[in-house]
């Protein structure tokens, strides 16, 4: 007995010690569509059950309500990830379990806003190799008065990847900026200054450091005021739309052309010498801050298409700090090397001085924004159907373009501001090699191969006329009711994939996981492969009124009706979003997001087939 007293003492230590699973629960506010989402991390070696398991096996992971007022429930609970499938010895049968990261989730809406209020309790066990702990449950509550995106249960925050990402690529842009010409001779100039303007270096030093603040605050309040002025919401449909995508290919066009040498983008002089006159008669740090306007302004030919670039893609992110994020990045790298040359003004004799090594920069920046420029186009290409612009004279186009920028760099190409080439560099012969193999990488692809390495910026292959290449999966229907009622007939599940022509994520999976010779079998021998594509441009026959949300909303394309359906049916509007049905239009799988493991997309589809 009392050997059997200490180990139920030491079986509670171990509960009350062991926590293998960290839970974060949150409501995420759409437009249309709210969401609950339960996402939990397992510890290496622990796994957390499926849901709906058999009776007499572990506890399945599921979330139950005390209270449920004003609330309209679209759907079961769904996790974001495939389960694993493993036979389990203990329980002697197959089991459906999560042993990484999964996100459990339930899409609803709020009928009265006023009334709104959900109590619930999230129930789940988790086991490892040699032991379970009991099951565990974790209460949370949702009331009215949050309008927002809320989080609550904070035990687990995941990370904002995407922020992170617009990070790096504001910072690295304004790297790329330092060593422009309109900003690299600036850089001895005004160190120069502040090291001559008082006696005091510790003083001077602490200016130049205030002027970098200035610099990083301005391009920040500039990202702000950009997302104040036009939203999150309307930032990211800037980013999708067809005609802001059309502006976006012009905007880039004039960048590149102002690259190459042929107008110089710059604000009026007189804009610049008031704010040079500011900085001579005001004092202290607001004469600081307004140098570090000055920069800003006389930089602005060499950093606007950078930054006009980086404010695109932090568009697409439609997230409010997304913009801001973008600038902070670019201008820290800008300031970084004001800073740096102060504390050590030694150094500056060092760094290269100026000369046509920047207008190689300059004119090789221009190559690469008109190559980017073509994606803004493709996508309004696609959405409206005008196939001005398909795969093949995309690849064309982009080899002609990589091709030039090899020749440039090796010295048989000059444009106006270029100087005489004596000598080629060593980075120079090196990034022409660089530029060539990638133009010769892209002509297989003028004969359909999938190039993988760029799928995402490149129209489908679906748009290519002269195609040799076998192993491309298409949709057997476009059209929802076309492709259930063919399911039917050959009694097949369906496979559902929301899709855009915008979409990149949904190029590549096409081009990495898709193109896999497993996947491609079981797609076309097992499924009815359906491609929904919620941005396209085609009009209704007959324009539609829905009630969404409790208002009227008309759909007037294509991807109206898809978008719409996708949101209203299963609670999403993120592509790539794949979802199986059976022919009568029961949902038989989890969703399957961006992942392009052709592995666990082959678990996604094969979890829906009978064995």
């Amino acid at each position: 007995m009392k050997w059997l007293f200490f180990s139920l003492i030491t079986f509670s230590i171990q509960a009350q010690i062991l926590t293998p699973v960290l839970w974060n629960i949150e409501r995420k506010v759409g437009k249309e569509v709210d969401t609950l989402f339960f996402t939990a991390v397992c510890e290496e070696g622990w796994h957390i059950y499926d849901t709906g398991l058999p009776v007499g096996g572990p506890v399945s992971t599921s979330v139950s309500f005390e209270v449920m007022e004003g609330v309209e429930w679209m759907g079961n609970l769904f996790s974001s990830v495939p389960s694993e499938k493993v036979y389990d010895t203990t329980f002697d049968m197959e089991l459906r379990w999560f042993s990484k990261e999964v996100s459990f989730f339930i899409p609803f809406k709020i009928s009265d806003t006023v009334t709104f209020h959900l109590i619930g309790e999230l129930e789940y066990m988790a086991c490892d190799a040699e032991q379970c702990l009991p099951p565990e449950r974790i209460s949370f509550s949702f009331v009215s008065q949050v309008s927002n995106e809320t989080v609550y249960s904070s035990v687990y925050q995941k990370e904002d990847n995407s922020l992170l990402f617009i990070f790096f690529t504001g910072f690295m842009g304004g790297l790329i900026a330092i060593v422009t010409p309109c900003v690299w001779p600036m850089i001895p100039m005004t160190v120069g200054f502040f090291l001559k303007r008082v006696k005091n270096r510790r003083k001077s030093i602490i200016d130049a450091f205030m002027y970098g603040f200035s610099i990083i605050l301005i391009y920040i309040l500039i990202g702000l005021v950009i997302t104040i002025l036009f939203g999150a919401s309307a930032l990211n449909e800037m980013a999708t739309h067809a005609i802001f995508n059309v502006f976006f290919f012009f905007l880039l066009l004039i960048f590149a052309v102002s690259f190459f040498g042929s107008f110089e983008l710059k604000f009026p002089s007189s804009w610049t010498t008031k704010m040079d006159n500011k900085a001579d008669i005001v004092g202290g740090v607001a004469g600081i801050f307004f140098m570090a306007f000055t920069l800003v302004l006389v930089s602005f030919s060499c950093t606007g298409p950078i930054i006009g670039t980086l404010l695109v893609e932090a568009a697409s992110l439609g997230s409010l700090l997304g913009p801001a994020i973008g600038m902070f990045g670019f201008s820290l790298a800008l300031a970084i090397p004001f800073a740096f040359f102060s504390v050590f003004p030694e150094l500056m004799k060092q760094i290269p001085k100026s000369g046509g090594w920047m207008n190689v920069i300059k004119v090789t920046l221009g190559f690469l924004e008109l190559a980017l420029s073509l994606k803004f186009l493709s996508v309004a290409d696609m959405a409206y159907g005008w196939h001005i612009l398909d795969r093949e004279i995309f690849l064309s186009i982009w080899i002609i373009i990589f091709a030039l920028l090899g020749c440039y760099l090796l010295g048989f190409i000059r444009f106006v501001h270029d100087t005489p080439l004596n000598s080629l560099g060593i980075f120079r012969f090196f990034a022409a090699i660089v530029s060539l193999s990638f133009s010769f990488y892209m002509l297989p692809g003028l004969w359909g191969a999938p190039l993988k390495a760029i799928s995402a910026f490149t129209p489908p292959l679906s748009t290519q006329d002269f195609n040799l290449y076998e192993n491309e999966v298409q949709p057997l229907f476009t059209d929802y009711e076309e492709g259930i009622a063919y399911a039917r007939q050959v009694k097949k599940p369906v496979l559902i994939d929301f899709t855009g022509f915008g979409c990149v994520n949904c190029r590549k999976m096409e081009a990495s996981v898709w193109t896999d010779t497993r996947v491609k079998k079981l797609i076309e021998d097992s499924f009815v492969l359906v491609s929904l594509f919620v941005d396209d441009k085609t009009p209704l026959p007959h324009p539609q009124t829905v009630q969404d949300q409790g208002r009227n909303r008309r759909l007037k394309t294509v991807g109206d009706k898809w978008s719409f359906f996708q949101r209203n049916r299963f609670g999403a509007n993120a592509q790539p979003y794949y979802i199986i049905l059976s022919p009568d239009e029961k949902i038989l799988s989890s969703p399957y997001t961006y992942n392009p493991s052709p592995e666990d997309f082959l678990l996604f589809l094969r979890s829906t087939l009978t064995p």
